[in-house]
């Protein structure tokens, strides 16, 4: 018997197929693009590095919120010999405002809008947003392999974090939101991004509630910390330019809270043509305690999950994430974990006849 997910899934693939943008989306051709992301100044030694690893895309996040910004740093890093996947915006990205109907939420939805116009006018096609009312909670850093440190979350002792705010439990804005209100705010949110978003050509892929906690905080993760919330949040959005930033790690957060595994997620999200981007990390173990880690030394099978990738035929952009501080400074971490991700991919091209 199919089921009304099921159902939804197979009607938002067709859409995906047959329901034309406002503005033609950007044809990403074949193929994985592999990408470093770089801090908001664009230091000429990341641009530098990004060539040294082989690696064509840089990704921004918190680079600003007006075309100026945008339009500098793509143009710093084309000059480089690079090409810009992504420029993000802190201040319109885990919007409290938005999420759980606080004062000053149209301010806020008409400033995402304006950020969606930068964008393109910047020609930049592509941005990552994520719906968290409380921010992204973690405890204190802890060690994995041979001492790196790494973020990690013990749900006993956790806070939410964004943008220098500080969220804490048991209710970190006074009281408890019901599930229905989240849709409600969702809906709200969506259906006025959705038009400025196809009239421009920008894809909006959205990103897991950070880690899918059933609850934090007295906020509901139910939307975008299970496979069902994500289907239905796609189903009222509508569009084809609303689709999935697939944080791997997050999803692996959750285990069986999400209603399938990264493996089924990865599949289901390219059967819909939804699946857009991809944050290649690893964790310990599924909540309520985790560690991130290297990419060979968490719970889930990173050769398996990557060959997943190439049998969905993902083209979207993959990055590393959330990479363990190694001896030697941060970019020692971005070079094994790249380098991994590299090694990975020709293995998995090769495997499967598609290289």
């Amino acid at each position: 018997m199919t089921t009304r997910r099921a159902f939804t899934a197979s009607a938002l693939a067709a859409a995906a197929q047959t329901q034309p943008s406002k503005r033609p989306l950007p044809d990403w051709g074949p193929g994985i693009k592999i990408s470093l992301q770089i801090p908001a100044t664009v230091p000429d030694d990341y641009l530098t590095f990004a060539k040294q690893m082989g690696i064509e895309y840089v990704n921004v996040p918190g680079a600003g919120g007006t075309y100026e910004s945008f339009a500098a740093n793509k143009a710093k890093v084309e000059a480089a010999g690079l090409k810009v996947w992504n420029m993000g915006n802190s201040n319109v990205h885990n919007m409290p405002e938005v999420t759980l109907n606080l004062p000053g939420r149209d301010a806020k939805i008409e400033e995402y809008k304006q950020y969606l116009r930068n964008l393109s006018r910047a020609g930049v096609h592509y941005t990552t947003y994520a719906h968290m009312g409380n921010g992204i909670w973690s405890s204190d850093r802890e060690t994995t392999r041979g001492g790196a440190s790494a973020r990690a979350f013990r749900l006993e002792t956790a806070k939410g974090h964004w943008a220098g705010k500080v969220f804490e439990g048991p209710l970190s804005h006074g009281r408890r939101f019901t599930k229905e209100e989240l849709w409600e705010n969702y809906t709200y949110f969506i259906k006025q991004v959705v038009p400025v978003a196809e009239e421009v050509g920008v894809r909006i892929g959205i990103h897991p509630d950070d880690p899918p906690v059933p609850e934090l905080g007295g906020v509901p993760r139910h939307i975008f910390g299970t496979w069902d919330g994500y289907v239905k949040a796609l189903e009222i959005a509508n569009s084809p330019n609303v689709g999935v930033c697939l944080c791997c790690g997050t999803w692996m957060e959750g285990g069986k809270s999400t209603g399938k595994d990264v493996f089924e997620a990865v599949r289901g999200f390219a059967a819909m043509g939804k699946l857009w981007k991809i944050h290649f990390r690893n964790v310990s173990a599924p909540i309520p305690y985790f560690v991130e880690t290297f990419p060979d030394n968490g719970y889930t099978d990173m050769r398996k999950l990557m060959r997943t990738l190439v049998e969905a035929n993902f083209n979207g952009n993959l990055i590393a994430d959330h990479v363990p501080t190694m001896v030697g400074g941060p970019m020692v971490g971005w070079a094994y974990s790249l380098g991994y991700i590299k090694a990975l991919y020709r293995s998995a091209l090769a495997e499967t006849g598609k290289g």
